[in-house]
């Protein structure tokens, strides 16, 4: 498979992760660690970062041609907290997070596989935010984000009974407005169109 070539700063090179890295070497600080999996385009993380300047952040995505255009936003904007990574996200989170570390996990419209049949293959269920609980610290954040309808609900069905995390959003499982929450062009784009996004936010004990 032929890659285009990414060669900003802000991307990690996938042979420098082949082990667990000294994240304060790479970001030349010991600040916490925020992950976003699935950062597209990089409008999201971009937003996020100059929102939290004492946070680090590592924006996850499988595919290079949205490492590339999350790279490109980032050198633009000259934002230096957050570093784009190629790779696949439990692989990655093992090979590579320490235990009990990351402040945040972020999951913005995940694919949402929306044939029946297909959707044992959606990333988020209750077994994938119990393996990610334990990469979190006490008190880190979890925020879920769709606009597909059925995924929103089970997500918000199953969070309210996965022990360890505490609903921010409570009583409501879900929102479908959160004022301070930054929204990508592709939640932009669905709003726009009259269509609704399911937000989640728990809290790990």
């Amino acid at each position: 498979m032929n890659l285009i070539p990414i060669a900003s700063p802000r991307f990690i090179e996938p042979e420098k992760l082949a082990t667990m890295p000294s994240w304060g070497e790479i970001f030349a600080n010991n600040n916490p660690i925020a992950l976003e999996i699935g950062c597209g385009t990089g409008d999201f993380i971009a937003q996020t970062a100059l929102l939290h300047p004492d946070w680090n952040f590592i924006a996850l995505d499988y595919y290079n041609k949205g490492c590339l255009k999350t790279s490109k936003r980032l050198d633009k904007q000259g934002i230096d907290n957050v570093r784009v990574v190629r790779d696949e996200a439990r692989s990655f989170i093992v090979r590579c997070i320490p235990p009990v570390s990351l402040v945040a996990v972020v999951i913005n419209c995940p694919d949402p596989w929306p044939k029946l049949r297909h959707r044992k293959r959606r990333l988020v269920n209750a077994e994938f935010v119990g393996f990610l609980s334990s990469y979190m610290r006490p008190g880190a954040d979890f925020h879920f984000a769709t606009d597909f309808d059925d995924y929103g609900e089970d997500v918000a069905a199953f969070m309210k009974d996965m022990a360890g995390f505490d609903n921010i959003l409570a009583p409501d499982l879900f929102r479908h407005e959160r004022p301070q929450y930054p929204l990508s062009k592709y939640m932009m784009k669905f709003m726009s169109e009259g269509k609704k996004i399911y937000f989640v936010h728990y809290r790990k004990k």
